[in-house]
């Protein structure tokens, strides 16, 4: 036997299947609380969470004997890196198994916000025919910019890679990844040309609140905006009024902020933000499909079976 692993979130049972297996034990409790966690965590190796909450410093305080966190998901953003890193926890993730469903997810936003779906579809359903008021683009010709060119911003090129556009991406980290699908350019480049601009950047000290005024009023033309990334990453009350000042066309949002409700509904921008006829919102939901959600439990299954071998 090589432990056993807490399950504290809702994941698909391969990953439990698997892990048994290899020969752990596994007690998949998906409505356990944190204060019900903190009480027996002292017992596991590992530990399989999605975004239940946060694994910081005062559960691995209670949790000496802890080897792993596997996250089913892309980030890690819920997890302290830095105390995990200090104890040799390792840290697992499946980027790899929701890619497709974040690329199709912006895609649609954007082919959405494009031809006035949303809006022509409530105008015909209260009895308004607006062919004019609901005149679209074509994305062929455009220039895509993306944001961060990792499992989830190369996705989304590959994507866009068949409706003859241009796609240009900035990735900080990352040098050399031009492929046949992006032409890795510098942030200025991104600024210039870009028609559309979609972002597939973890959230960290530096990216909170990258998108802000300041950096939207650099924009060379208006631009239509999706995010799928982190909400904290973009200020959204800089979105709405570039939309106001017509910077930006219209936006999908797929993550806020404020996530959840009551809290969201609290936010000052919250009301602007609903009456807007150019924004499309989503409830964190890019990466959560029917497919990913076996997915990236098998992804994670294949990590945990690499670090246990």
């Amino acid at each position: 036997m090589k432990g056993k692993i807490l399950i504290i979130d809702d994941l698909h049972p391969i990953f439990k299947e698997r892990a048994l297996e290899m020969g752990y034990l596994v007690d998949d409790l998906p409505k356990i609380t944190r204060e019900e966690t903190l009480a027996i965590v002292k017992d596991y190796v590992g530990i399989a969470v999605r975004t239940k909450f946060r694994i910081d410093k005062e559960l691995f305080d209670v949790a000496p004997n802890l080897k792993f966190v596997a996250r089913a998901g892309a980030g890690l953003d819920n997890i302290d890196e830095l105390v995990a890193g200090e104890r040799n926890i390792a840290l697992l993730n499946a980027p790899e198994g929701n890619r497709d469903a974040v690329g199709e997810h912006a895609t649609g936003m954007l082919l959405a916000l494009m031809n006035n779906f949303q809006k022509a579809d409530d105008e015909v359903r209260n009895g308004v025919w607006n062919r004019e008021g609901n005149r679209g683009y074509e994305l062929k010709g455009k220039t895509v910019g993306i944001i961060g060119y990792g499992f989830m911003g190369s996705s989304f090129a590959k994507k866009m890679s068949g409706f003859d556009v241009k796609v240009i991406a900035y990735d900080k980290y990352k040098t050399g990844f031009s492929d046949a699908y992006a032409q890795e350019v510098s942030m200025e480049e991104i600024v210039k040309h870009s028609d559309v601009l979609s972002l597939h950047i973890p959230l960290t000290a530096e990216t909170r609140q990258m998108v802000d005024a300041e950096y939207l009023f650099h924009f060379k033309k208006p631009i239509f905006f999706i995010n799928t990334a982190r909400g904290e990453i973009v200020n959204t009350t800089a979105v709405l009024e570039a939309i106001k000042d017509k910077k930006i066309i219209a936006a999908g949002l797929d993550v806020l902020e404020t996530e959840k409700f009551p809290a969201l509904a609290q936010q000052a921008w919250y009301k602007e933000l609903i009456l807007s006829g150019k924004v499309l919102l989503t409830p964190h939901v890019g990466g959560w499909t029917f497919d990913s959600y076996r997915r990236i439990s098998e992804v994670l299954a294949d990590k945990l079976a690499v670090i246990s071998s």
